[in-house]
Formats: structure tokens, sequence, C-alpha cells
């Protein structure tokens, strides 16, 4: 048994390591706020916000991780990912018949590309069921409803915006084949990466069973309908969604849908350029495309079929009909309704919407605002309890602020005498309204 003496002894040795690490503590916060207030002095404080944005472990170094995006952007040159490198799929492999449905945006819009653009590009596609792999999740990514990127955006602070100047997509490389292919039914033009964020394509598995997953995705990507020597057209649909059973190796599909949401009023941004530089004037429109949808005709079958000895066998019966492939009934061990799915891909594409449910302060400011958002900017005003006074949608906005001061109706939203710019007097009313608003709110 130890001693008086030896448990103090003990208990001083303790106190000594814990002052020690304290003393290295202090060090370290001491040297990083140093090193912090130099690379201030050195950056300036833009310099050192774009720079903190690309320092991800905080270590005030860029390693040639880190420094990628950079180095990306400034050569033109992306290393090729670990998809590419994969063998071309079998073609023996089995095929999808995939058909397009599409009805036309009716717009005043008097340009060609719109005018030209009735029916789709192609009206079916035959495709092998192993490109479909580009859908299935990263090893570190099975559990439902968690999201991850088929195309990670690219566009970060030091990118800013892709050019507005652009008439044909750069090559598709890796996962964006299989995603350009396929928009390039609707359209021989599509940016499967779109200028402004949110870009990109993500997905989440909404259900698992022994040999099959079905999973939900989301894409951002846009048209351009316009060849030189025209201006540059821009056509955005809001996003495009859809959903794709696959078994786990990807040699079999049995669904794949995919579609641009039509249950708003509007879910189609337009922009075109009247001029050949990134300076010139760009005229901004919205619109309602009634369809736009991908679609399997059926599950995926064998192009080559084989008899019980190995050998190729006609794909026909001896009447000549077709042989009829017979699918096993798919039984789901977990899954998650569509919706949930559906809301983990806009969290993903935006934040923003990701509410800390742990400060429920602010849990309840966010709830507020996301009541009156909606695609694709809301401009709210509130008061400091987050009480929405008033709000306008951004479409709505154009919308009023594009019309002759004779034919706007509202006196909300009418133009003031003391401004020439419809725009400008069109957000002094709505300034003016939530004032007006705000009052009873505020107590006397």
């Amino acid at each position: 048994m130890a001693g008086p003496g030896a448990v103090s002894s003990r208990l001083a040795l303790a106190l000594a390591a814990l002052a020690a690490l304290a003393a290295v503590k202090y060090y370290r916060d001491a040297e990083a706020a140093r090193q912090q207030e130099l690379a201030l002095k050195s950056l300036g404080s833009e310099g050192l916000f774009l720079f903190s944005s690309l320092d991800t472990n905080n270590d005030l170094y860029l390693s040639p991780e880190e420094f990628k995006p950079i180095a990306e952007k400034l050569t033109g040159v992306t290393p090729v990912s670990e998809f590419e490198e994969e063998e071309t799929p079998d073609p023996t492999g089995e095929t999808l018949s995939i058909v397009a449905k599409f009805q036309p945006l009716i717009s005043h819009v008097a340009l060609s590309g719109l005018r030209n653009w009735t029916a789709p590009a192609a009206h079916m596609s035959v495709m092998l069921a192993k490109q479909f792999k580009a859908f299935l999740p990263p090893k570190n990514k099975l559990d439902l409803g968690d999201p991850w990127w088929i195309i990670p955006s690219e566009l970060n602070i030091f990118t800013g915006y892709l050019s507005n100047n652009r008439f044909y997509p750069p090559p598709p490389k890796g996962k964006e084949i299989t995603i350009h292919r396929l928009l390039s039914m609707f359209h021989p033009r599509p940016f499967v990466k779109t200028r402004f964020a949110p870009q990109g394509s993500v997905a989440c598995i909404q259900a698992i069973s022994t040999f099959y997953y079905a999973i939900a995705f989301r894409i951002h990507a846009e048209f351009q309908l316009n060849e030189p020597p025209n201006f540059p057209f821009w056509f955005s649909p809001g996003q495009f969604t859809g959903h794709i059973i696959l078994s786990k190796d990807s040699s079999h599909v049995r669904e794949f849908k995919l579609f641009v949401p039509n249950n708003r009023s509007l879910n189609v941004d337009m922009e075109w350029l009247y001029g050949a530089s990134e300076s010139s004037n760009m005229e901004v429109d919205i619109g309602y495309l009634p369809q736009m949808e991908l679609e399997s005709t059926g599950p995926s079958v064998p192009s080559v079929i084989y008899d019980e000895n190995g050998n190729v066998i006609d794909s026909r019966d001896p009447s000549g009909e077709p042989i009829q492939f017979v699918f096993e009934e798919i039984t789901w061990q977990q899954e998650i309704p569509w919706e949930v799915a559906a809301q983990k891909l806009e969290v993903a594409m935006y934040p923003f919407k990701k509410t800390n449910r742990e400060n429920e302060f602010y849990s309840k400011l966010a709830d507020l605002h996301l009541e009156k958002y909606n695609f694709p900017v809301e401009m709210i005003i509130c008061l400091p309890n987050g009480t929405v006074i008033h709000h306008i949608n951004a479409n709505y906005f154009l919308d009023i602020t594009s019309m002759k001061p004779e034919d706007v109706e509202s006196s909300v939203f009418s133009f003031s005498n003391n401004f020439d710019d419809p725009s400008t007097a069109t957000y002094l009313q709505f300034l003016k309204e939530g004032l007006q608003r705000a009052k009873s709110y505020v107590q006397t």
C-alpha cells in the first residue's frame, strides 16, 4: 500500500503535467493568434477570407489537395477520376430503353432558339445498364437519406460563377458522361454544370433490398439554345429530379425516371445576351414548362440471350414474338418516403435550409423564413423576432418591373413619379408597404 508521501508525489506530478499542458495550449493559442495577425497584415481581410476558404483544416498552410481547386482553375487541367479509369461497360450487357416526353414552353420571347425547340432531340435512346453505375452510392454513403454528390459543385469564392458567353458545353468526364447523354435527349447542348450555384447533381438512397437500391436524385443543369451568329440564350429549369431502381452491381435497371417538376406556376429561368461580351446587356424572363421528362419503357433486358448450354439464341420465339422476361418482385427491407428523400436533396443543394434544432431560437427564425421562401429568391421584411411582415418573390418582382406603368393594377407595386427606374420605384414601394404593415405589430 502506498503511503501518504507517495500519494502526494503522484498528485504533484499530475498537477505539474496539467500545468505543462496548459502552458503548451497557451503557447499554441498565442502562436495561432500571432500567425493569424501576420496573415491579415500580409493578405488583407479579403485575401485572408479567400485563403481561409481553401484552408480546410485551418492550419494556415495550403496542402496540394487544398490548392487543387486553384490549380485546376488556372491550368484548365482536371486529373482523371477513378470512375474514368474503369473499364468500358460490356456491350453484351443489359440495355435500357428510355423515351423522352416534351411539351415546349410558350413564351412571348421571339428568339429562334426557343421558338424552334418544339420536340426532344431524341424521342428514344437505348443505353447500357452499366452506364447507370454513375448513380450508385459511394461505400461511405449507404444509409437511407444520406446524400452524396454525383457531380460535385466546382463553384467557390475563388471561381465565382461561370461565363455567360458560351455556346458549346465542355466535353463531359467521369460520371458527367451519363448525365450529359440523358439530357442530350432533350437538346444537343446541355451543360451539366450550371453557371451559378447551386451547381451539380446530388443523390441519396431511398430504399434498400438484398440486391437493389432505389435512389432519388436531383440535377441542376441548363441548356444553350442558340448557336453563332446569334447571341447566347440560356434555358435553366429550376431542377431535374427523379429516381432509379438498379441492382447493386449496376448490371440491371428496373426503373428510371427523370423530370422537371411542373407543380409550380414558374419552373424555368431564361437569360439571353444582347451582345458578344460579358458586359453586354442581358435580358431575363421566366416561364412554365408543362412537360420535360425521361422514362424507361421497362426493365433493362439482356442484349444477348444464351440457352442452358451457353449458346446464343434468337431473341424471338418460334412464332416470331419477342421473348418475354419475368422479373422477381423486389422486397424492400428499408425505405423512406419520397418526400423525405427529396427534402434531403434540397438541403444538400441549399445548406441554409438545414436548421439547427439544438438552438430553438434560430430554428424558429429559419422556419418562419422558409415558410415564405419560393424559388429562386425571396425578398423578406421581418421583425427582430423573425415574424415575416412582407415578402415578394424575385420572379414576381421582375414581372412587375417589366410591365408598363399603366398596366400595373396593384397600388402596392405602382411606379413612383420620382424615379425613372421601375426597379427602384417598385422596390421602394415594397419597403414602404413593409413599414406600413409593421405598424400593426408595434405596441404604442
